[in-house]
């Protein structure tokens, strides 16, 4: 059994321990909080640790800390944290952070002897994949990926950090036009602002500046700022009603040509959840999985899902994957 703590007890980290509950080889031992005799109350079965301390009973195992904070401020912080003392598993998704974030934790996994896959998820993660597959099965392709409609849980949680919003939901929309435009087999050049656009609705504090929110929001470097933002101000039932479920998807798709006819080719991959932090959730678990295997194996430092066999990911054997996924 590969034992297994959650770090954050947010949306993607309930997806994680419901994930967890559908693994026969992985146990859930232990919960990270910043609030731990708050949510002690509501988890019964596993302690409850403050992830400020990173206190540990005695005697108690963990394999590997799966990491649900958000991108902006928890991840950065609690990543280079918590793989000090454990193997990890993280969902960071600031793209264009990636690379830096990767150098730091790689130090630390082969400084103190672990393993961290870090950027683990749908995107990045298996569109990650999908992209580099693409690329390497049409050489001089183009690709393109197209996320939505639904909830990012990363932009979401980028909004609730401005001043004065108690709530947020950023919605990602495709321009459908452009989606059209690949599937037919054009290759255009696209700005990310003719590709998508966001919808943000805000439970914004009784006293907050409304004008303020939408500025900040809408110029916000790696969320919101490449693209044509419309913030909507909704009341919290609103918001309950309306708003409770983080669906989300997207399309990858890569167009090329082949041969001395020029043969036209398009691949295209499709993800559609009606769960957003579930699907992570179940990603993220099996991610757990490939980095105690990694670690078993010897390996040390960071991975992401480029990195890792696909076999690490599955709970059957080599043996089980050639007979009936091949």
């Amino acid at each position: 059994m590969i034992k297994i703590a959650v770090a954050g007890y947010g949306n993607l980290g309930r997806g994680v321990i419901s994930a967890l509950g559908k693994n026969r080889d992985t146990q859930f031992v232990a919960l990270f909080s910043r609030r731990p005799e708050e949510v002690q109350k509501l988890v019964k079965d596993v302690p409850v640790l403050s992830s400020d301390k990173m206190a540990l009973p005695q005697g108690l195992q963990i394999d590997v800390v799966v990491l649900c904070g958000g991108s902006r401020q928890d991840t950065p912080v609690q990543g280079p944290w918590f793989a000090k003392g454990f193997n990890t598993v993280d969902s960071f998704d600031t793209h264009a952070d990636i690379p830096a974030y990767f150098s730091r934790m790689d130090a630390i996994g082969k400084k103190n002897g672990h393993v961290s896959v870090i950027s683990a998820g749908w995107d990045p993660g298996i569109f990650s994949l999908e992209r580099v597959l693409g690329d390497a099965l049409l050489p001089g392709s183009k690709g393109y990926t197209f996320w939505g409609p639904g909830v990012s849980q990363g932009h979401s949680d980028a909004a609730r950090t401005v001043k004065g919003v108690a709530d947020a939901r950023s919605y990602t929309l495709p321009i459908e036009n452009a989606l059209q435009k690949v599937r037919t087999g054009q290759e255009p050049e696209f700005s990310k602002r003719q590709m998508h656009a966001r919808k943000v609705y805000v439970v914004a504090d009784e006293k907050a500046d409304r004008e303020r929110i939408r500025k900040e929001i809408a110029g916000m470097p790696h969320y919101f700022d490449e693209y044509n933002v419309e913030v909507l101000f909704i009341n919290r039932e609103e918001m309950v009603k309306n708003h409770s479920a983080i669906p989300h998807g997207g399309f990858v798709l890569t167009t090329g040509t082949t041969g001395k006819q020029r043969t036209r080719q398009i691949l295209e991959y499709r993800c559609q959840l009606q769960s957003n932090p579930e699907f992570t959730g179940s990603v993220l678990v099996a991610c757990a999985r490939a980095a105690f295997r990694l670690r078993e194996k010897g390996s040390r430092g960071c991975f992401t899902m480029l990195d890792i066999p696909p076999a690490f990911f599955s709970p059957h054997s080599e043996e089980e994957l050639r007979s009936h996924f091949m």
